[in-house]
């Protein structure tokens, strides 16, 4: 089977490698229906995460069941289902409160040893625990919502849970990629009443405002912080959304949160000197987030978009088949695409 690999700075390639397959009788196979490209991806594209010459990468994919191990019983041959980012055995201690993504017997797509998720099929470990069915019913159209529970969306969901956001919130999003849009989308289903997203992009901030974002700052840096202060009468908002992860981000985070307010932090650090933990504590903010349970999130934010109640489809805007795959982070590197779909071709 074809896969996508990665062997250093912007060079992604698309290579023959083993065809996935059963190893455990808590596998199954999924044939990759989609997968996408993630900007936490980006990081290893551009060179700041390292990733050994030939490493498989990718993360967010859905697909079809095609071969089910002998202790698998949630899921069968036909199925179409929806991976986490993170596979899990779903009966630890961390799984069972709803952290998966601290599962021992648990792992990350394109991780050494393991299938990407930008691929022709992807072995599943631990599927039970893992993988969340799609209703056979469920109409095509919303196969790009449902990739989007993979990981950005629930992501965008755990921003919105660690910054404590409630009906009636003010909310403040740093970041317009689309894990940012999607804690917009996020902070609008759990009833926040004025939603500010930020960012300079005009497509961007379209889609913040068909997600809910009731208003829109564009400046960066101190004059971002100050315009959110004079919006919110010099005090901040109650709730930030921190989906960047760089020193820049967390400075602008800390500077339009309100005293007593809270950050939730989903963006992958990188180039971060720390914490200023003198000023948390002196202004008693509160910091929530981390990697995002985006499986236990699943099944709730998926009854939603087959209820027709969000749909965070929208965060893509390209579609590129497997060949053309080096095109897609290429595309999201410039910013010339907010987020690329990967549609295989199976061979045969």
């Amino acid at each position: 089977m074809r896969a996508t690999t990665i062997y250093g700075t912007r060079d992604i390639r698309v290579e023959e490698v083993p065809d996935a397959a059963v190893q455990e009788a808590t596998d199954v196979v999924v044939r990759v229906e989609l997968a996408c490209i993630c900007g936490s991806d980006l990081w290893a594209y551009r060179g700041v995460a390292k990733r050994e010459g030939g490493q498989r990468i990718g993360h967010e994919f859905l697909g079809i069941v095609e071969e089910v191990g002998g202790e698998v019983h949630s899921v069968n041959v036909g199925d179409r289902v929806i991976a986490p980012f993170v596979w899990s055995d779903g009966t630890c201690a961390y799984c069972q409160a709803g952290l998966q993504t601290s599962c021992r017997s648990g792992g990350f797509w394109g991780s050494k040893g393991s299938d990407g998720g930008q691929g022709e099929a992807v072995r599943v470990p631990q599927a039970d625990g893992t993988l969340v069915r799609v209703p056979a019913d469920a109409p095509a159209a919303l196969l790009p919502a449902f990739l989007s529970l993979s990981d950005v969306m629930g992501t965008g969901h755990h921003a919105a849970m660690g910054a404590g956001v409630g009906p009636g919130s003010t909310v403040a999003v740093v970041g317009d990629g689309a894990v940012g849009l999607c804690g917009v989308l996020a902070a609008k289903r759990l009833g926040a009443e004025r939603i500010i997203a930020m960012g300079r992009h005009e497509d961007r901030a379209k889609i913040a405002k068909l997600f809910g974002a009731t208003d829109q700052v564009s400046e960066r840096g101190e004059a971002a912080i100050e315009r959110i202060k004079e919006m919110t009468g010099g005090l901040g908002a109650a709730a930030v959304l921190e989906c960047v992860g760089t020193e820049q981000s967390w400075e602008t985070a800390m500077g339009i949160v309100r005293d007593g307010g809270r950050i939730g932090y989903v963006g992958v650090p990188h180039e971060m000197p720390g914490l200023p933990l003198g000023k948390l504590f002196g202004r008693n903010i509160s910091i929530g987030g981390g990697v995002a349970p985006v499986r236990a999130y699943l099944p709730e934010l998926l009854a939603d978009v087959l209820a027709g109640r969000i749909d965070p489809g929208p965060v893509f805007d390209r579609t590129v088949s497997l060949d053309d795959v080096a095109l897609g982070y290429q595309a999201m590197d410039e910013r010339t695409a907010l987020k690329v779909i990967v549609r295989p071709q199976i061979a045969g």
